[in-house]
């Protein structure tokens, strides 16, 4: 009963407001606030206003969002192991099967994650600095050679 009334006062508000913007010649913005102001009532008569009351203050609805929120608690901790335990070099707890035999074929590339460096250049040791900026250049020379620049 108090938000079929609340709605219902909402929606006079509303449509008090689109009246005094439809007076100062502001015919699409008025058009706007009315419908709006339409929509608490139409909820009213629709019973979806009564229809969410009656859900809200049922513990059995409340009982059932809290179940859904452990569900997605417990889908997001197992995630965060396996996560956790593909970073230390284990392995998936589902590996896929092979068919026939045969071994199968990784999804990605096993260096897909390392930066390109080129075709001829060697990687730099770990312990080694890295190119002198004259050799970083080299093959931007040769390019620029090869179109006679």
């Amino acid at each position: 009963m108090l938000a079929e009334t609340t709605c219902s006062a909402v929606s006079a508000a509303g449509l008090g407001l689109a009246a005094v913007t439809a007076y100062r010649k502001r015919f699409l913005a008025a058009t706007r606030i009315a419908a709006y102001s339409l929509i608490p009532v139409a909820l009213v008569l629709t019973g979806v206003v009564e229809w969410v009351s009656g859900m809200v203050f049922k513990p059995s609805v409340w009982i059932g969002f809290g179940l859904l929120g452990l569900s997605w608690l417990l889908f997001m901790t197992t995630r965060a192991v396996e996560r956790r335990a593909l970073a230390k070099g284990g392995k998936p707890a589902e590996e896929p099967r092979a068919a026939k035999g045969r071994q199968a074929p990784e999804a990605v590339a096993p260096n897909a994650s390392a930066p390109s460096l080129g075709a001829g250049a060697p990687r730099p040791a770990a312990g080694q600095a890295p190119a002198a900026p004259a050799d970083d250049f080299s093959d931007i020379e040769a390019i620029l050679k090869k179109h006679g620049i």
